[in-house]
């Protein structure tokens, strides 16, 4: 198997923890519910779940980042991998609340590709390495495998590129283990907040795209 393959063959199980849970871990539909119950209406559920998931990621960037410059290589997986987790439960989340079936294939591609932000979605559709938005992907007529494939393979390359690439600019805080983790938990609590924005945008709630106008009322004579 090729690498982008291993990479796109990950990103679909991360995809399957985040949405369905794990162990003690609950998934994106779980943690809706309960969200909902909570907050007793869907929009606040969602800003709710963000909160916690800009935390959530935010801790997890300490932890994994905790030994500084001298135990990155070997917590860098584990850094992609919980941070990608964080960021598909809170995009499967908002996506779940907005009316989407999360278990829809289109939906899945459309909600991997939302991790990536909007300045990284669009430099994507800019350099015609895919077709479209999330939106348009959540929402086309027929499930494109061939597109899922390739979302998935641009996604995990995407995420592990932009985690390696700004060990750079982290490197000397990195090296006061503590400052260091400080500082790249900072930088994914940022952008998990990014993509939580993102995905509400393009993830608008399900009634207003199906709902058209209303039929006009027969004359009764």
């Amino acid at each position: 198997m090729r690498g982008p393959e291993v990479g796109g063959s990950m990103l679909r199980q991360l995809l399957e923890i985040a949405i369905n849970g794990v162990g003690k871990v609950p998934g994106a539909k779980t943690i809706a519910a309960n969200a909902l119950v909570r907050a007793g209406s869907v929009e606040p559920a969602i800003d709710s779940l963000v909160s916690t998931h800009v935390r959530l990621a935010t801790a997890q960037g300490v932890l994994t980042n905790l030994g500084g410059v001298w135990t990155a290589p070997l917590l860098l997986p584990a850094n992609i991998a919980g941070l990608a987790i964080v960021q598909i439960r809170l995009v499967a989340s908002i996506a779940h609340l907005r009316g989407y079936d999360v278990d829809d294939p289109r939906v899945r591609t459309a909600m991997a590709l939302c991790i990536l932000g909007e300045t990284g979605v669009l430099g994507l559709i800019d350099r015609n390495e895919i077709p479209t938005t999330p939106l348009a992907i959540a929402t086309a007529p027929v499930f494109d495998s061939g597109l899922d494939r390739l979302i998935a393979e641009k996604v995990f390359g995407e995420i592990s590129s932009r985690l390696m690439g700004r060990q750079a600019v982290v490197l000397l805080a990195r090296r006061v283990p503590v400052l260091g983790g400080g500082v790249s938990g900072a930088m994914d609590g940022w952008f998990t907040s990014s993509v939580a924005s993102y995905a509400r945008a393009q993830f608008p709630t399900r009634r207003r795209l199906t709902q058209g106008p209303r039929p006009a009322a027969s004359d009764a004579s």
